[in-house]
Parts: structure tokens; C-alpha cells; sequence
């Protein structure tokens, strides 16, 4: 059992990264509209944020200290703000998405409006960041969201045509309703879905809150190659879920309640009562890990004490941090934006802040003053080169992507 509770912060970050809100609603829209065309994509962010994560989870093992604590110390606090800015502006726009995920939830639950579940949600982030034990956090919420396997055992349900699924992820072609530039937004949305910054950032002070050492460099590759594999293939099963019911029928996905119907209809009740559960604990533990993660990089680089280790006391500004976060977040919501659409923007926006993220983190993977003998090896750097010229192509691309689809329309 104890080894089972050792992944869960790898299955928590995962469903933080690849199964929130925007990623419920993102995977669902692109299987109603292009099928399984996109599978590609999350197999390479899977790969990717495998890479990195790996490297940030063994520079907290063998160093002791977080990734940002240590960015900003190898390569100084100019660069440490630049990537300290890039990366906030994303998380926060997506904690507040988040707590806007935990009210839709909340209101597929209750039919109550979502405007009034807003605050409650806020405020119930920021209680159990303050008060509930990192160990229980990444326990609960890891493993509740594992209740969304619901959407692979609707795709079973369904009884689909397994070859023509199979060939359409594995021969992807744009539909002639699409246009490649479209196409091309939407792939580079899944992309920098699955290697958001704050990922690497909260996994790595999570290896942190839970005292790694070289000795758990098992156990933290473990959570790396247990756990976002496993969020990948929910977005899969999301996908191809929408791919059976939607695109015959020509209908887009743009809502949550449509995300979760194919599941309705397979599984019926036990379907539904298993998808709400799975909706609310991957909305709640993403905006846990979103609000964690402000708080994280934020004390990292001003030289706070932080972390949940810690009585709040002692990590008074940490935990104002946390606060305000959420407050923000909330006050966001009440102007009534669209969480979904906030969500689908700031995916966008994180591909922008992708090469501020992962350039720094594979240099100090390699600096051996911190690393040792643990420093990256000849496969490591390999792979981590190749995705920091992917994560460079998907920046420069993004933002005009964006503006000629309007946003994918």
C-alpha cells in the first residue's frame, strides 16, 4: 500500500497538468472536431513533460532544494524574474480557471449557478492549502481523480470500431471541414496543456515537501512514469470518447455537461456519479496545485520560508501568498469571464513561456556543483535539446496562431 501512496504525487500532477478544466473541455472539443487526429500530440507532451520532470524531481532528490530556488541562484535573479514572471501570469490565470472548473462542477452537481459556488470553491481551496497536510492532499485528490477511468470505460462501453480509432491516431490527417492553420492552433494548445510551467515547478517542491533523497530517486521516477502517462491516456479516452458520439453528428463540444455525456450515456448513473466525483477532484487538486505553485515560486525566489512542511506560522508570507491567490482568482470569476475560455487562453499563453521554463531547468540539471554524479546523462540532454527546439517552435508560433483562427474558431 505504501507503494501505491508513493505515486500519488505523480497521479495528482498529472491530472493537475493534463485532466483540469481547460484539458477536460479542450480534449473533448478537439475529438468532436478532428477525432483522434490529435492523439499525437498528447503522446509528445507526455514524453516531454516525462523529461522534465524527471529532471526537476532529481534535482530536488539529490540537491535538497526546488528547481526555482536554484534557477535563480545558478543563473541569477534577472533571468530567475523573467522566468518568475512568465511563468505566474500563466499559473494564476489558471488557478483562477481552476476554482471556476470546481463551480461548474459543483453546479452540474447541485443546478445551483455558478456565480454563487465561485466564492465557496475559492474559499475552500485556500482552507485546505492552509490547513490540510501535504501528504493527505496529494492522497486524496491524486487518487479521487482516478474516478475519471470512467471516460476509458465509456469508450469500451460504446463499442466503438477499434481499427478506425486506431488509424485515425495513428494516420492523422486534417478533416476537410478544418483548416491546417486551426489544426495547428489546436496542437500547439495540447502541447503546452501537457508541459505547463507550474508542473515542473510544484512537482519539484513536492519532491521537497516530501524530503526526497538520492535514495528515493526510484519512487520519484516512479511518480514521473506512472503518473503522466496515466493523465495522458484520460485525455485520450476523453478524445475518443467525443470522437464516437460528437463527430458523427457534427456537433462541437463547449461545455462541461457535454464533456461528460458520452459517459451518461454508456455507463449511465454509476457513470455520472463516478464523473462528477472525477470533475470535482481534478478541478479542486488542479487549483490546489496551481495555487501551491504561485505560493512556491514566488517565496522560492524572494528567499521565504515556504512550504506546507512547515507550521503556517512560520511560513506567514507563503501562506498570504496562497491567500490572495485565491482571492484574485475568485475576483477574476466574478467579472464573468468564461473559465473554460480563461483556461483555453492561458494553455496559449503557458506555450509562450515554455522556453523560460525548460532552457533554465536543463541547465541546472547539469551543473554538476549541485547534481554530482546524478548530473543529466547523454539520453537526458538529448531528448531535453529536442523539446527546448519543439517548445521554441510552438512559442514563436502560438500567438499568431491564435490571432489568425480567432483562438481556433
Amino acid at each position: 500500500m505504501k507503494r501505491v501512496f508513493a505515486i500519488a504525487l505523480g497521479i495528482l500532477t498529472a491530472i493537475g497538468g493534463f485532466v483540469d478544466i481547460g484539458d477536460l473541455i479542450t480534449n473533448a472539443l478537439v475529438g468532436s472536431r478532428f477525432g483522434m487526429s490529435l492523439a499525437w500530440v498528447v503522446v509528445v507532451g507526455v514524453l516531454g513533460i516525462c523529461v522534465f520532470a524527471e529532471m526537476c524531481g532529481r534535482v530536488a532528490a539529490v540537491s535538497g532544494r526546488a528547481t526555482f530556488d536554484l534557477i535563480r541562484e545558478r543563473l541569477g535573479p534577472r533571468v530567475g524574474l523573467t522566468n518568475l514572471v512568465a511563468s505566474m501570469l500563466v499559473t494564476f490565470l489558471t488557478l483562477a480557471a481552476e476554482i471556476g472548473g470546481v463551480a461548474l462542477a459543483l453546479e452540474l452537481a447541485t443546478s445551483v449557478n455558478r456565480f454563487l459556488w465561485m466564492p465557496v470553491a475559492g474559499a475552500a481551496v485556500w482552507v485546505v492549502l492552509w490547513r490540510v497536510k501535504f501528504a493527505v492532499l496529494e492522497n486524496a485528490f491524486g487518487l479521487a481523480g482516478l474516478s475519471l477511468v470512467a471516460f476509458a470505460v465509456a469508450v469500451w462501453a460504446l463499442g466503438p470500431d477499434w481499427g478506425s480509432l486506431a488509424q485515425g491516431a495513428l494516420d492523422p490527417t486534417v478533416p476537410a471541414n478544418e483548416s491546417h492553420p486551426v489544426y495547428l492552433y489546436y496542437a500547439i494548445a495540447l502541447f503546452g496543456a501537457a508541459m505547463t510551467p507550474y508542473e515542473v515547478f510544484f512537482f519539484s517542491s513536492g519532491g521537497v515537501e516530501e524530503k526526497w533523497s538520492p535514495k528515493d530517486l526510484g519512487t520519484m521516477r516512479a511518480n514521473v512514469f506512472i503518473g503522466f502517462p496515466l493523465g495522458g491516456l484520460l485525455s485520450l479516452a476523453i478524445a475518443a470518447c467525443t470522437t464516437l458520439v460528437f463527430l458523427p453528428r457534427g456537433i462541437t463540444v463547449d461545455t462541461l455537461g457535454q464533456t461528460g455525456l458520452p459517459v451518461v450515456l454508456a455507463l449511465g448513473k454509476i457513470g455520472l456519479a463516478f464523473l462528477l466525483l472525477g470533475f470535482f477532484a481534478a478541478t479542486f487538486g488542479a487549483a490546489c496545485e496551481t495555487g501551491l505553485s504561485v505560493g512556491y515560486s514566488i517565496a522560492q525566489y524572494l528567499g521565504w520560508q515556504w512550504g506546507k512542511y512547515v507550521e503556517p506560522l512560520r511560513a506567514s508570507r507563503f501562506h498570504t501568498v496562497l491567500l490572495m491567490s485565491c482571492i484574485g482568482g475568485v475576483a477574476l470569476l466574478l467579472t464573468t469571464v468564461d473559465p473554460v475560455m480563461l483556461t483555453e487562453y492561458s494553455v496559449v499563453f503557458s506555450a509562450v513561456a515554455l522556453p523560460l521554463t525548460y532552457f533554465p531547468i536543463l541547465v541546472v540539471a547539469n551543473d554538476r556543483t549541485y547534481m554530482g554524479e546524478h548530473a543529466n546523462g547523454r539520453l537526458a540532454n538529448g531528448l531535453g535539446v529536442v523539446y527546448l527546439v519543439l517548445v521554441v517552435l510552438a512559442s514563436v508560433a502560438a500567438i499568431p496562431l491564435m490571432l489568425v483562427t480567432k483562438a481556433g474558431q
